[in-house]
Formats: C-alpha cells, sequence, structure tokens
C-alpha cells in the first residue's frame, strides 16, 4: 500500500489528503492544532 503524509492541515490540505485518499494511499495528515485536523476530518 502506498503512504503519505501531509504536515500542515490548513485551507488546500484536506483537499490534497482527499484526493490521495480516493487514489487508493494511505493518508497520515500532521498538525499542531487539534482543531484544524478535526475540521479537515469532519470536511473529507
Amino acid at each position: 500500500m502506498n503512504k503519505i503524509s501531509i504536515i500542515g492541515s490548513r485551507t488546500m490540505d484536506n483537499g490534497v489528503a482527499h484526493v490521495f485518499a480516493q487514489s487508493g494511499f494511505r493518508v497520515t495528515l500532521i498538525d499542531i492544532a487539534k482543531d484544524a485536523l478535526e475540521r479537515d476530518l469532519a470536511t473529507i
């Protein structure tokens, strides 16, 4: 399985993570702000 990590959870990052996940990648989002990660997960 292909893996990708995205550092920073800001404006475009959830879209990038979403596209990689739909393409079969295992995606890890990394950010120091828990609320940003929760927002991105809800958006995806």
